[in-house]
């Protein structure tokens, strides 16, 4: 990672723990800090009042408070953030943010560095002293606050910012809360986007009688930013469900500039005491890390998720033409073959050429060394036609909106989907009327797609499940999930989103004939890199730095076997002048999306696909970043993975400044080990 020019100082034996020394916030708990609030937040009729709404709110418990702090104080804060700190842009499946470093750092800086910085540390302190953690236990209820453990950080959206749905029970946080930091003299826009989003939630009972609080697809409760003002809620397993709307780009038509649309603001909890503070339990900690969402999300709730999965037997699908008679020995050991009524059948959808023994043989040599495809012009010219006539203008697509359901829960995935239940056609599919349900209900789960598939990749195959997709800009995405069978599992996703500006079309030969040029993609095509750059005033983006998602990513996951013990626990971004921790928490309530149960920095983590410095060029750049591919939204191109267990998918979200949403088909097939096909599979994984 390249050197950034520190503005501040390039201070040393900055203090990562907060342990070494204690902290301006502990010798500043017997002195009053009131006259850095509002002179009325602490007036007992004001704080019950705060204490009635904030009991009565919904759809859980939260509360917001305008102008909290003395607002010259926060004035000069906001200066001294915009003139002296560093941010990094960090990009991953479920936020795109720029970031500073661990506020709690700010007692390990040397004097020359804090000098800079004074009105921002008299904030932290007011924040965490005594006072003012009173102040949220009488409003909420929480129960004890630590004034030892600090834990905030400025995050600041940019157009196309946006951080998706999650609960923040990560460790030991009891409440979470949001200062805002906008332009005061340029007041910000619910339209802009930006918005603190509050989901409510549904009870879910299973077969055993235990009850899971599962969050609906879409929140309930919009919270738009506003200077000075506060939002905070006590940090509840399971319900406390929110996320940040994307921040929007402004409209071409209003001619607006970027600057002032980006919201920034002080992120931050308030953890449970420490051991030897007034509060301490014991063992509290441990019990609250095991009801994390991010456990939830391996699997403790699976068995409501929309959609479930839905096995079909290619055998008993449509069949291209009749069988009659006893099937002779020859016959059975070449069922795995194309027949001639396959190739006819196959030849109404696909492209010839995919067709051939020379171009199969090809695929399959390829398949065996890289374990992915990834096929351009995949339909055939005469039914891609009538596809794209289907889609037409409509901004349903090729079918209506009410054909569809919304996949949940919103901490997964959030998409429009069908999916088929059986392998009976609609008549309107087999009739060839309707050729987006024919992909869906008739060729891709047909044998005799099943046995092309099989040839190309040299696999046996059995059951197969299959989805069609819509993401909707500004709306839609599929989270980071790891694949944990201990069976590979064939993967492919056929893309037919007819818009352009997705990152892996040639623009100039696709346009006006939903053709898709270019080679196939490689393992970083369509994930472009960010600038580690950015700092001070600089808080603009071009659209060389911006993409609009919507691609479609397989990283490697954690080595649950390599070694931690060389990782430095003190290494942080290389010239950031308020450092990150790297075995903290992200600093935007997520956590940092890992799988695996140790927390040891990997290149492997979906937490930093999208690290800064990550473009460009210099001895990292050969480093191995664990993305095994990449597909970016496009037209007629289908892409297959075999995919092993620990690798990790997913669709980033979809920024409402795509032209239009994403489209897919996507399917699935069990892959069966039989004799020689277990070693091919094993040399592929």
């Amino acid at each position: 990672m390249s050197k950034r020019k520190a503005e501040v100082v390039e201070g040393d034996e900055i203090n990562l723990s907060g342990q070494a020394k204690r902290s301006s916030t502990e010798l500043n708990n017997g002195n009053s800090m009131r006259d850095r609030f509002s002179p009325t937040l602490f007036d007992p009729a004001l704080v019950q009042k705060y204490a009635a709404d904030y009991a009565t709110s919904n759809p859980y418990k939260h509360l917001v408070v305008v102008n909290l702090i003395n607002d010259a104080l926060l004035r000069s804060v906001r200066t001294e953030i915009l003139d002296n700190i560093h941010f990094t842009p960090k990009e991953t499946d479920i936020y795109k943010i720029h970031q500073s470093g661990d506020l709690a750092n700010l007692d390990g800086l040397d004097p020359a560095a804090l000098a800079k910085l004074p009105s921002l540390l008299k904030l932290r302190d007011a924040l965490y002293g005594a006072e003012f953690r009173q102040w949220v236990q009488n409003v909420s209820g929480s129960g004890a606050l630590s004034g030892r453990k600090t834990d905030m950080a400025v995050n600041v959206y940019l157009p196309g910012g946006h951080l998706l749905c999650h609960d923040d029970v990560i460790g030991s946080r009891r409440v979470s809360y949001i200062l805002y930091l906008t332009d005061p003299e340029r007041p910000w826009k619910p339209e802009w986007g930006g918005a603190l989003r509050l989901y409510a939630t549904e009870t879910k009972v299973d077969a055993d009688g235990k009850s899971f609080k599962v969050p609906q697809a879409k929140w309930s409760r919009e919270l738009p930013p506003a200077w000075n003002q506060l939002s905070f809620f006590a940090v509840q397993p399971g319900e406390s469900f929110h996320d940040v709307e994307e921040v929007y780009h402004p409209s071409e038509e209003a001619g607006e500039k970027d600057g002032g649309r980006f919201r920034m603001a002080i992120s931050g909890w308030f953890h449970i005491p420490q051991e030897g503070e007034e509060g301490f339990e014991p063992g509290l900690e441990e019990s609250m890390a095991k009801q994390s969402s991010l456990q939830q999300l391996q699997g403790k709730a699976d068995q409501f998720d929309e959609p479930g999965a839905v096995w079909l037997d290619p055998a008993k699908a449509r069949r291209p033409a009749p069988q009659s008679g006893a099937s002779t020995k020859g016959e059975k050991e070449d069922e795995a073959a194309l027949s001639e009524a396959d190739l006819d059948f196959l030849l109404q959808y696909m492209t010839p050429n995919y067709l051939t023994p020379d171009t199969v043989d090809e695929l399959s040599d390829l398949f065996a060394e890289e374990s992915t495809l990834q096929l351009i012009d995949f339909l055939s010219p005469r039914f891609v036609t009538k596809l794209r006539a289907q889609f037409g203008g409509s901004s349903d697509g090729p079918l209506p909106e009410s054909e569809y359901e919304t996949s949940r829960p919103p901490y997964k995935h959030r998409y429009r989907y069908l999916q088929p239940t059986t392998t009976t056609p609609p008549n309107s599919a087999a009739s060839g009327r309707d050729p987006y349900r024919a992909l869906t209900y008739v060729l891709l789960p047909s044998l005799a797609f099943c046995k092309w598939l099989g040839m190309v990749t040299g696999l046996g195959l059995e059951r197969t499940s299959l989805l069609a997709r819509r993401f909707r800009r500004g709306l839609d995405y599929q989270l980071a999930q790891s694949y944990e069978s201990e069976e590979p599992q064939l993967e492919y996703t056929l893309c037919i989103t007819p818009t352009l500006g997705w990152g892996g079309e040639e623009e100039e030969t696709a346009a006006g004939n939903g053709e898709v040029g270019g080679d196939a993609v490689g393992a970083a095509d369509g994930v472009p890199g960010g600038d580690a750059r950015t700092n001070g005033k600089v808080l603009t983006t071009g659209d060389d730095e911006d993409n609009v998602g919507g691609y479609e990513l397989y990283m490697a996951g954690d080595d649950e076997d390599k070694d931690d013990d060389n990782d430095d626990p003190t290494a942080s971004d290389d010239g950031v002048t308020i450092p990150t921790n790297p075995l903290a928490r992200s600093h935007t309530g997520a956590g940092d999306r890992r799988s695996a149960k140790t927390r040891r920095k990997t290149t492997h983590d979906p937490a930093v696909y999208r690290a800064a410095g990550s473009s460009g060029g210099g001895e990292d750049e050969d480093e191995d970043d664990g993305i095994l591919f990449s597909n970016p939204a496009g037209w007629n191109t289908m892409s297959i993975v075999l995919r092993d267990r620990g690798t990790m998918r997913f669709v980033k979200y979809v920024s409402r400044r795509a032209r239009g949403d994403r489209w897919d088909v996507t399917g699935a097939y069990e892959v069966t080990g039989e004799d020689d096909d277990d070693e091919d599979v094993a040399q592929r994984s």
